[in-house]
């Protein structure tokens, strides 16, 4: 201890001021000092209630609350089981109409695919029968062999166009 006041006591005023006095950085002496165990803080209990018959009464009052939250009727039990049969109903269904609405849709993709198939075919088909046609060879054949010849001016006769986009013939076409 004296060794402690002696260094102290040689400090200056400042470094007195810099350091908390509590707090030590340096032990001086051989062995240091025996510090005690700090000690756990008790948590501080409740204070007893005297037992008197107001305890007894609360304790009988709170048992008889947890029976009858315990106890189950006969019309609690029927509702209990009515809501699960009808959740379980619920369920079923719900699962029911989604597998067949997945089913629908795999329908609808097929359906589409052969649709895209048949459109793909159709497409083939038609550009060969368009490239088969030769035109100069059906003039020619028109022409030489069936005798036909292109309308003269004067034989073509034009009609006004009416409300339901065709011409009806009732009775033969003028000659003028």
């Amino acid at each position: 201890m004296a060794a402690r006041r002696q260094a102290s006591a040689g400090r200056t005023h400042t470094q007195t001021n810099r350091r908390p006095a509590q707090r030590h950085d340096y032990v001086y002496g051989s062995a240091a000092p025996q510090l005690k165990p700090q000690e756990a803080p008790r948590p501080e209990r409740p204070a007893r209630k005297p037992a008197g018959s107001q305890s007894v009464r609360h304790n009988h009052r709170i048992r008889r609350n947890q029976e009858r939250a315990l106890y189950m009727d006969l019309p609690y039990v029927i509702m209990l089981t009515i809501a699960s049969v009808f959740t379980l109903y619920l369920c079923i269904n719900y699962l029911h109409v989604q597998s067949s609405i997945t089913a629908r849709m795999h329908h609808i993709e097929t359906m589409e695919a052969h649709l895209e198939k048949l459109k793909a075919e159709n497409d083939a088909l038609e550009t060969s029968i368009n490239t088969s046609i030769d035109l100069n060879k059906i003039y020619e054949i028109a022409t030489k062999e069936l005798g036909m010849v292109y309308a003269k001016k004067n034989q073509v006769l034009l009609y006004d166009k009416t409300e339901s986009e065709y011409v009806r013939q009732y009775e033969d076409i003028p000659e003028h």
